[in-house]
């Protein structure tokens, strides 16, 4: 009988950790593509149109929903301006996720 409970207490913490990784990972792959997209904003002035569509297409696929990109830096910023990527989103539905990256623009 208690090993019956113990192997059923091990299965619950297994899964909630398995469940656990799972959004580790998610916010993992969101701050790679944070940190390409500040990248590639840092070399325009800015996020283009077509970069902010492909972004949120590429959110969209991790399985974030409700993207936020308010505080982004949407319009060319002069060389030597700040130029800021601001990513916002539910992970599952439910989980907040917020990233932040913060460059010199070098076009």
């Amino acid at each position: 009988m208690v090993t019956g409970i113990f192997v059923l207490c091990m299965v619950v913490v297994m899964l909630s950790f398995m469940d656990n990784m799972k959004l580790i990972q998610q916010k993992a792959e969101v701050d790679q593509l944070a940190r390409r997209y500040i990248l590639r904003m840092e070399t325009v002035g800015g996020l283009l149109t077509e970069d902010r569509d492909r972004l949120v297409e590429e959110l969209t696929a991790l399985g974030i929903t409700a993207v936020d990109l308010s505080g982004t830096t949407m319009d060319e910023a002069e060389y030597g301006s700040k130029i800021e990527l601001r990513i916002r989103g539910l992970v599952g539905g439910k989980y907040e996720v917020e990233e932040t990256r913060v460059s010199t623009a070098k076009n």
